[in-house]
């Protein structure tokens, strides 16, 4: 079971934008890389080539897109189908539009664990009462998503396929970036607060023991065996 990052780019001129000194596609494909996201795929127009230098280096996937008569649905169809031509257990996939580049990589992770607990439900970040990007969304959900309007932008086809009975959950994940696209720069975003419990519903435990010690305890190495003197020594 994977999930795949879809970056839809609606022009060269959008995958290309710059979001504090890198190119939004790029900055967005190592967020996503680092969050766990697997593959990522960038579907957008590259008539001169640049989108592919943009992501030279990337493990990054850069897709023709769909003819335009399909709308944005028809985009993230062809972006889940690229992913699920690379990798044959893609189950989920991060519906990312090239404007949101501030999303943290910890969303990215806490998105997968979710889905991981419920792989049919199509799962919205949001930051406080605002609901926000990437939505992940299941590929159980793609015949659904086939038959969105070619009219509908990408929060109504959220909508669209939420209303064909597809399953949906809404997480507090308290990333400003997935509410505030490059329009906002990266320093006047919100504060990132992260959500009040684990998303999963579970906590990992690593360094639980040594969290309970003071701070001026003694380091504990490994345990020594007792000493046992050689042969020689003891015939010396």
């Amino acid at each position: 079971m994977t999930v795949a990052a879809i970056i839809l780019a609606a022009s060269p001129e959008s995958a290309l934008a710059d979001a504090d000194g890198m190119p939004s596609v790029r900055r967005i494909a190592d967020v996503a890389w680092s969050g766990g996201a697997v593959p990522i795929i960038v579907v957008a127009h590259d008539p001169a080539g640049a989108v592919a230098v943009a992501r030279a280096g990337a493990p990054v996937t850069l897709a023709e897109p769909a003819p335009v008569e399909g709308g944005p649905a028809g985009q993230m169809v062809r972006g889940i189908e690229v992913a699920m031509s690379e990798v044959n257990d893609t189950s989920g996939a991060l519906i990312w539009p090239a404007r949101m580049t501030w999303v943290g990589p910890e969303t990215v992770t806490s998105l997968i664990e979710v889905h991981g607990l419920a792989s049919d439900i199509m799962q919205t970040p949001s930051d406080g009462d605002s609901g926000g990007w990437p939505v992940l969304v299941p590929v159980s959900a793609l015949e659904a998503l086939r038959t969105v309007p070619a009219n509908a932008m990408p929060d109504a086809v959220m909508d669209f396929l939420a209303d064909a009975g597809v399953p949906f959950g809404v997480i507090d994940l308290g990333d400003p970036g997935t509410t505030h696209d490059r329009e906002t720069s990266r320093s006047d975003l919100p504060p990132y607060t992260g959500p009040l419990e684990p998303p999963a519903g579970h906590v990992h435990e690593w360094g639980a023991m040594t969290a309970d010690e003071p701070d001026d305890a003694p380091l504990e190495g490994p345990a020594l065996a007792p000493y046992a003197p050689a042969a020689s020594e003891v015939e010396a």
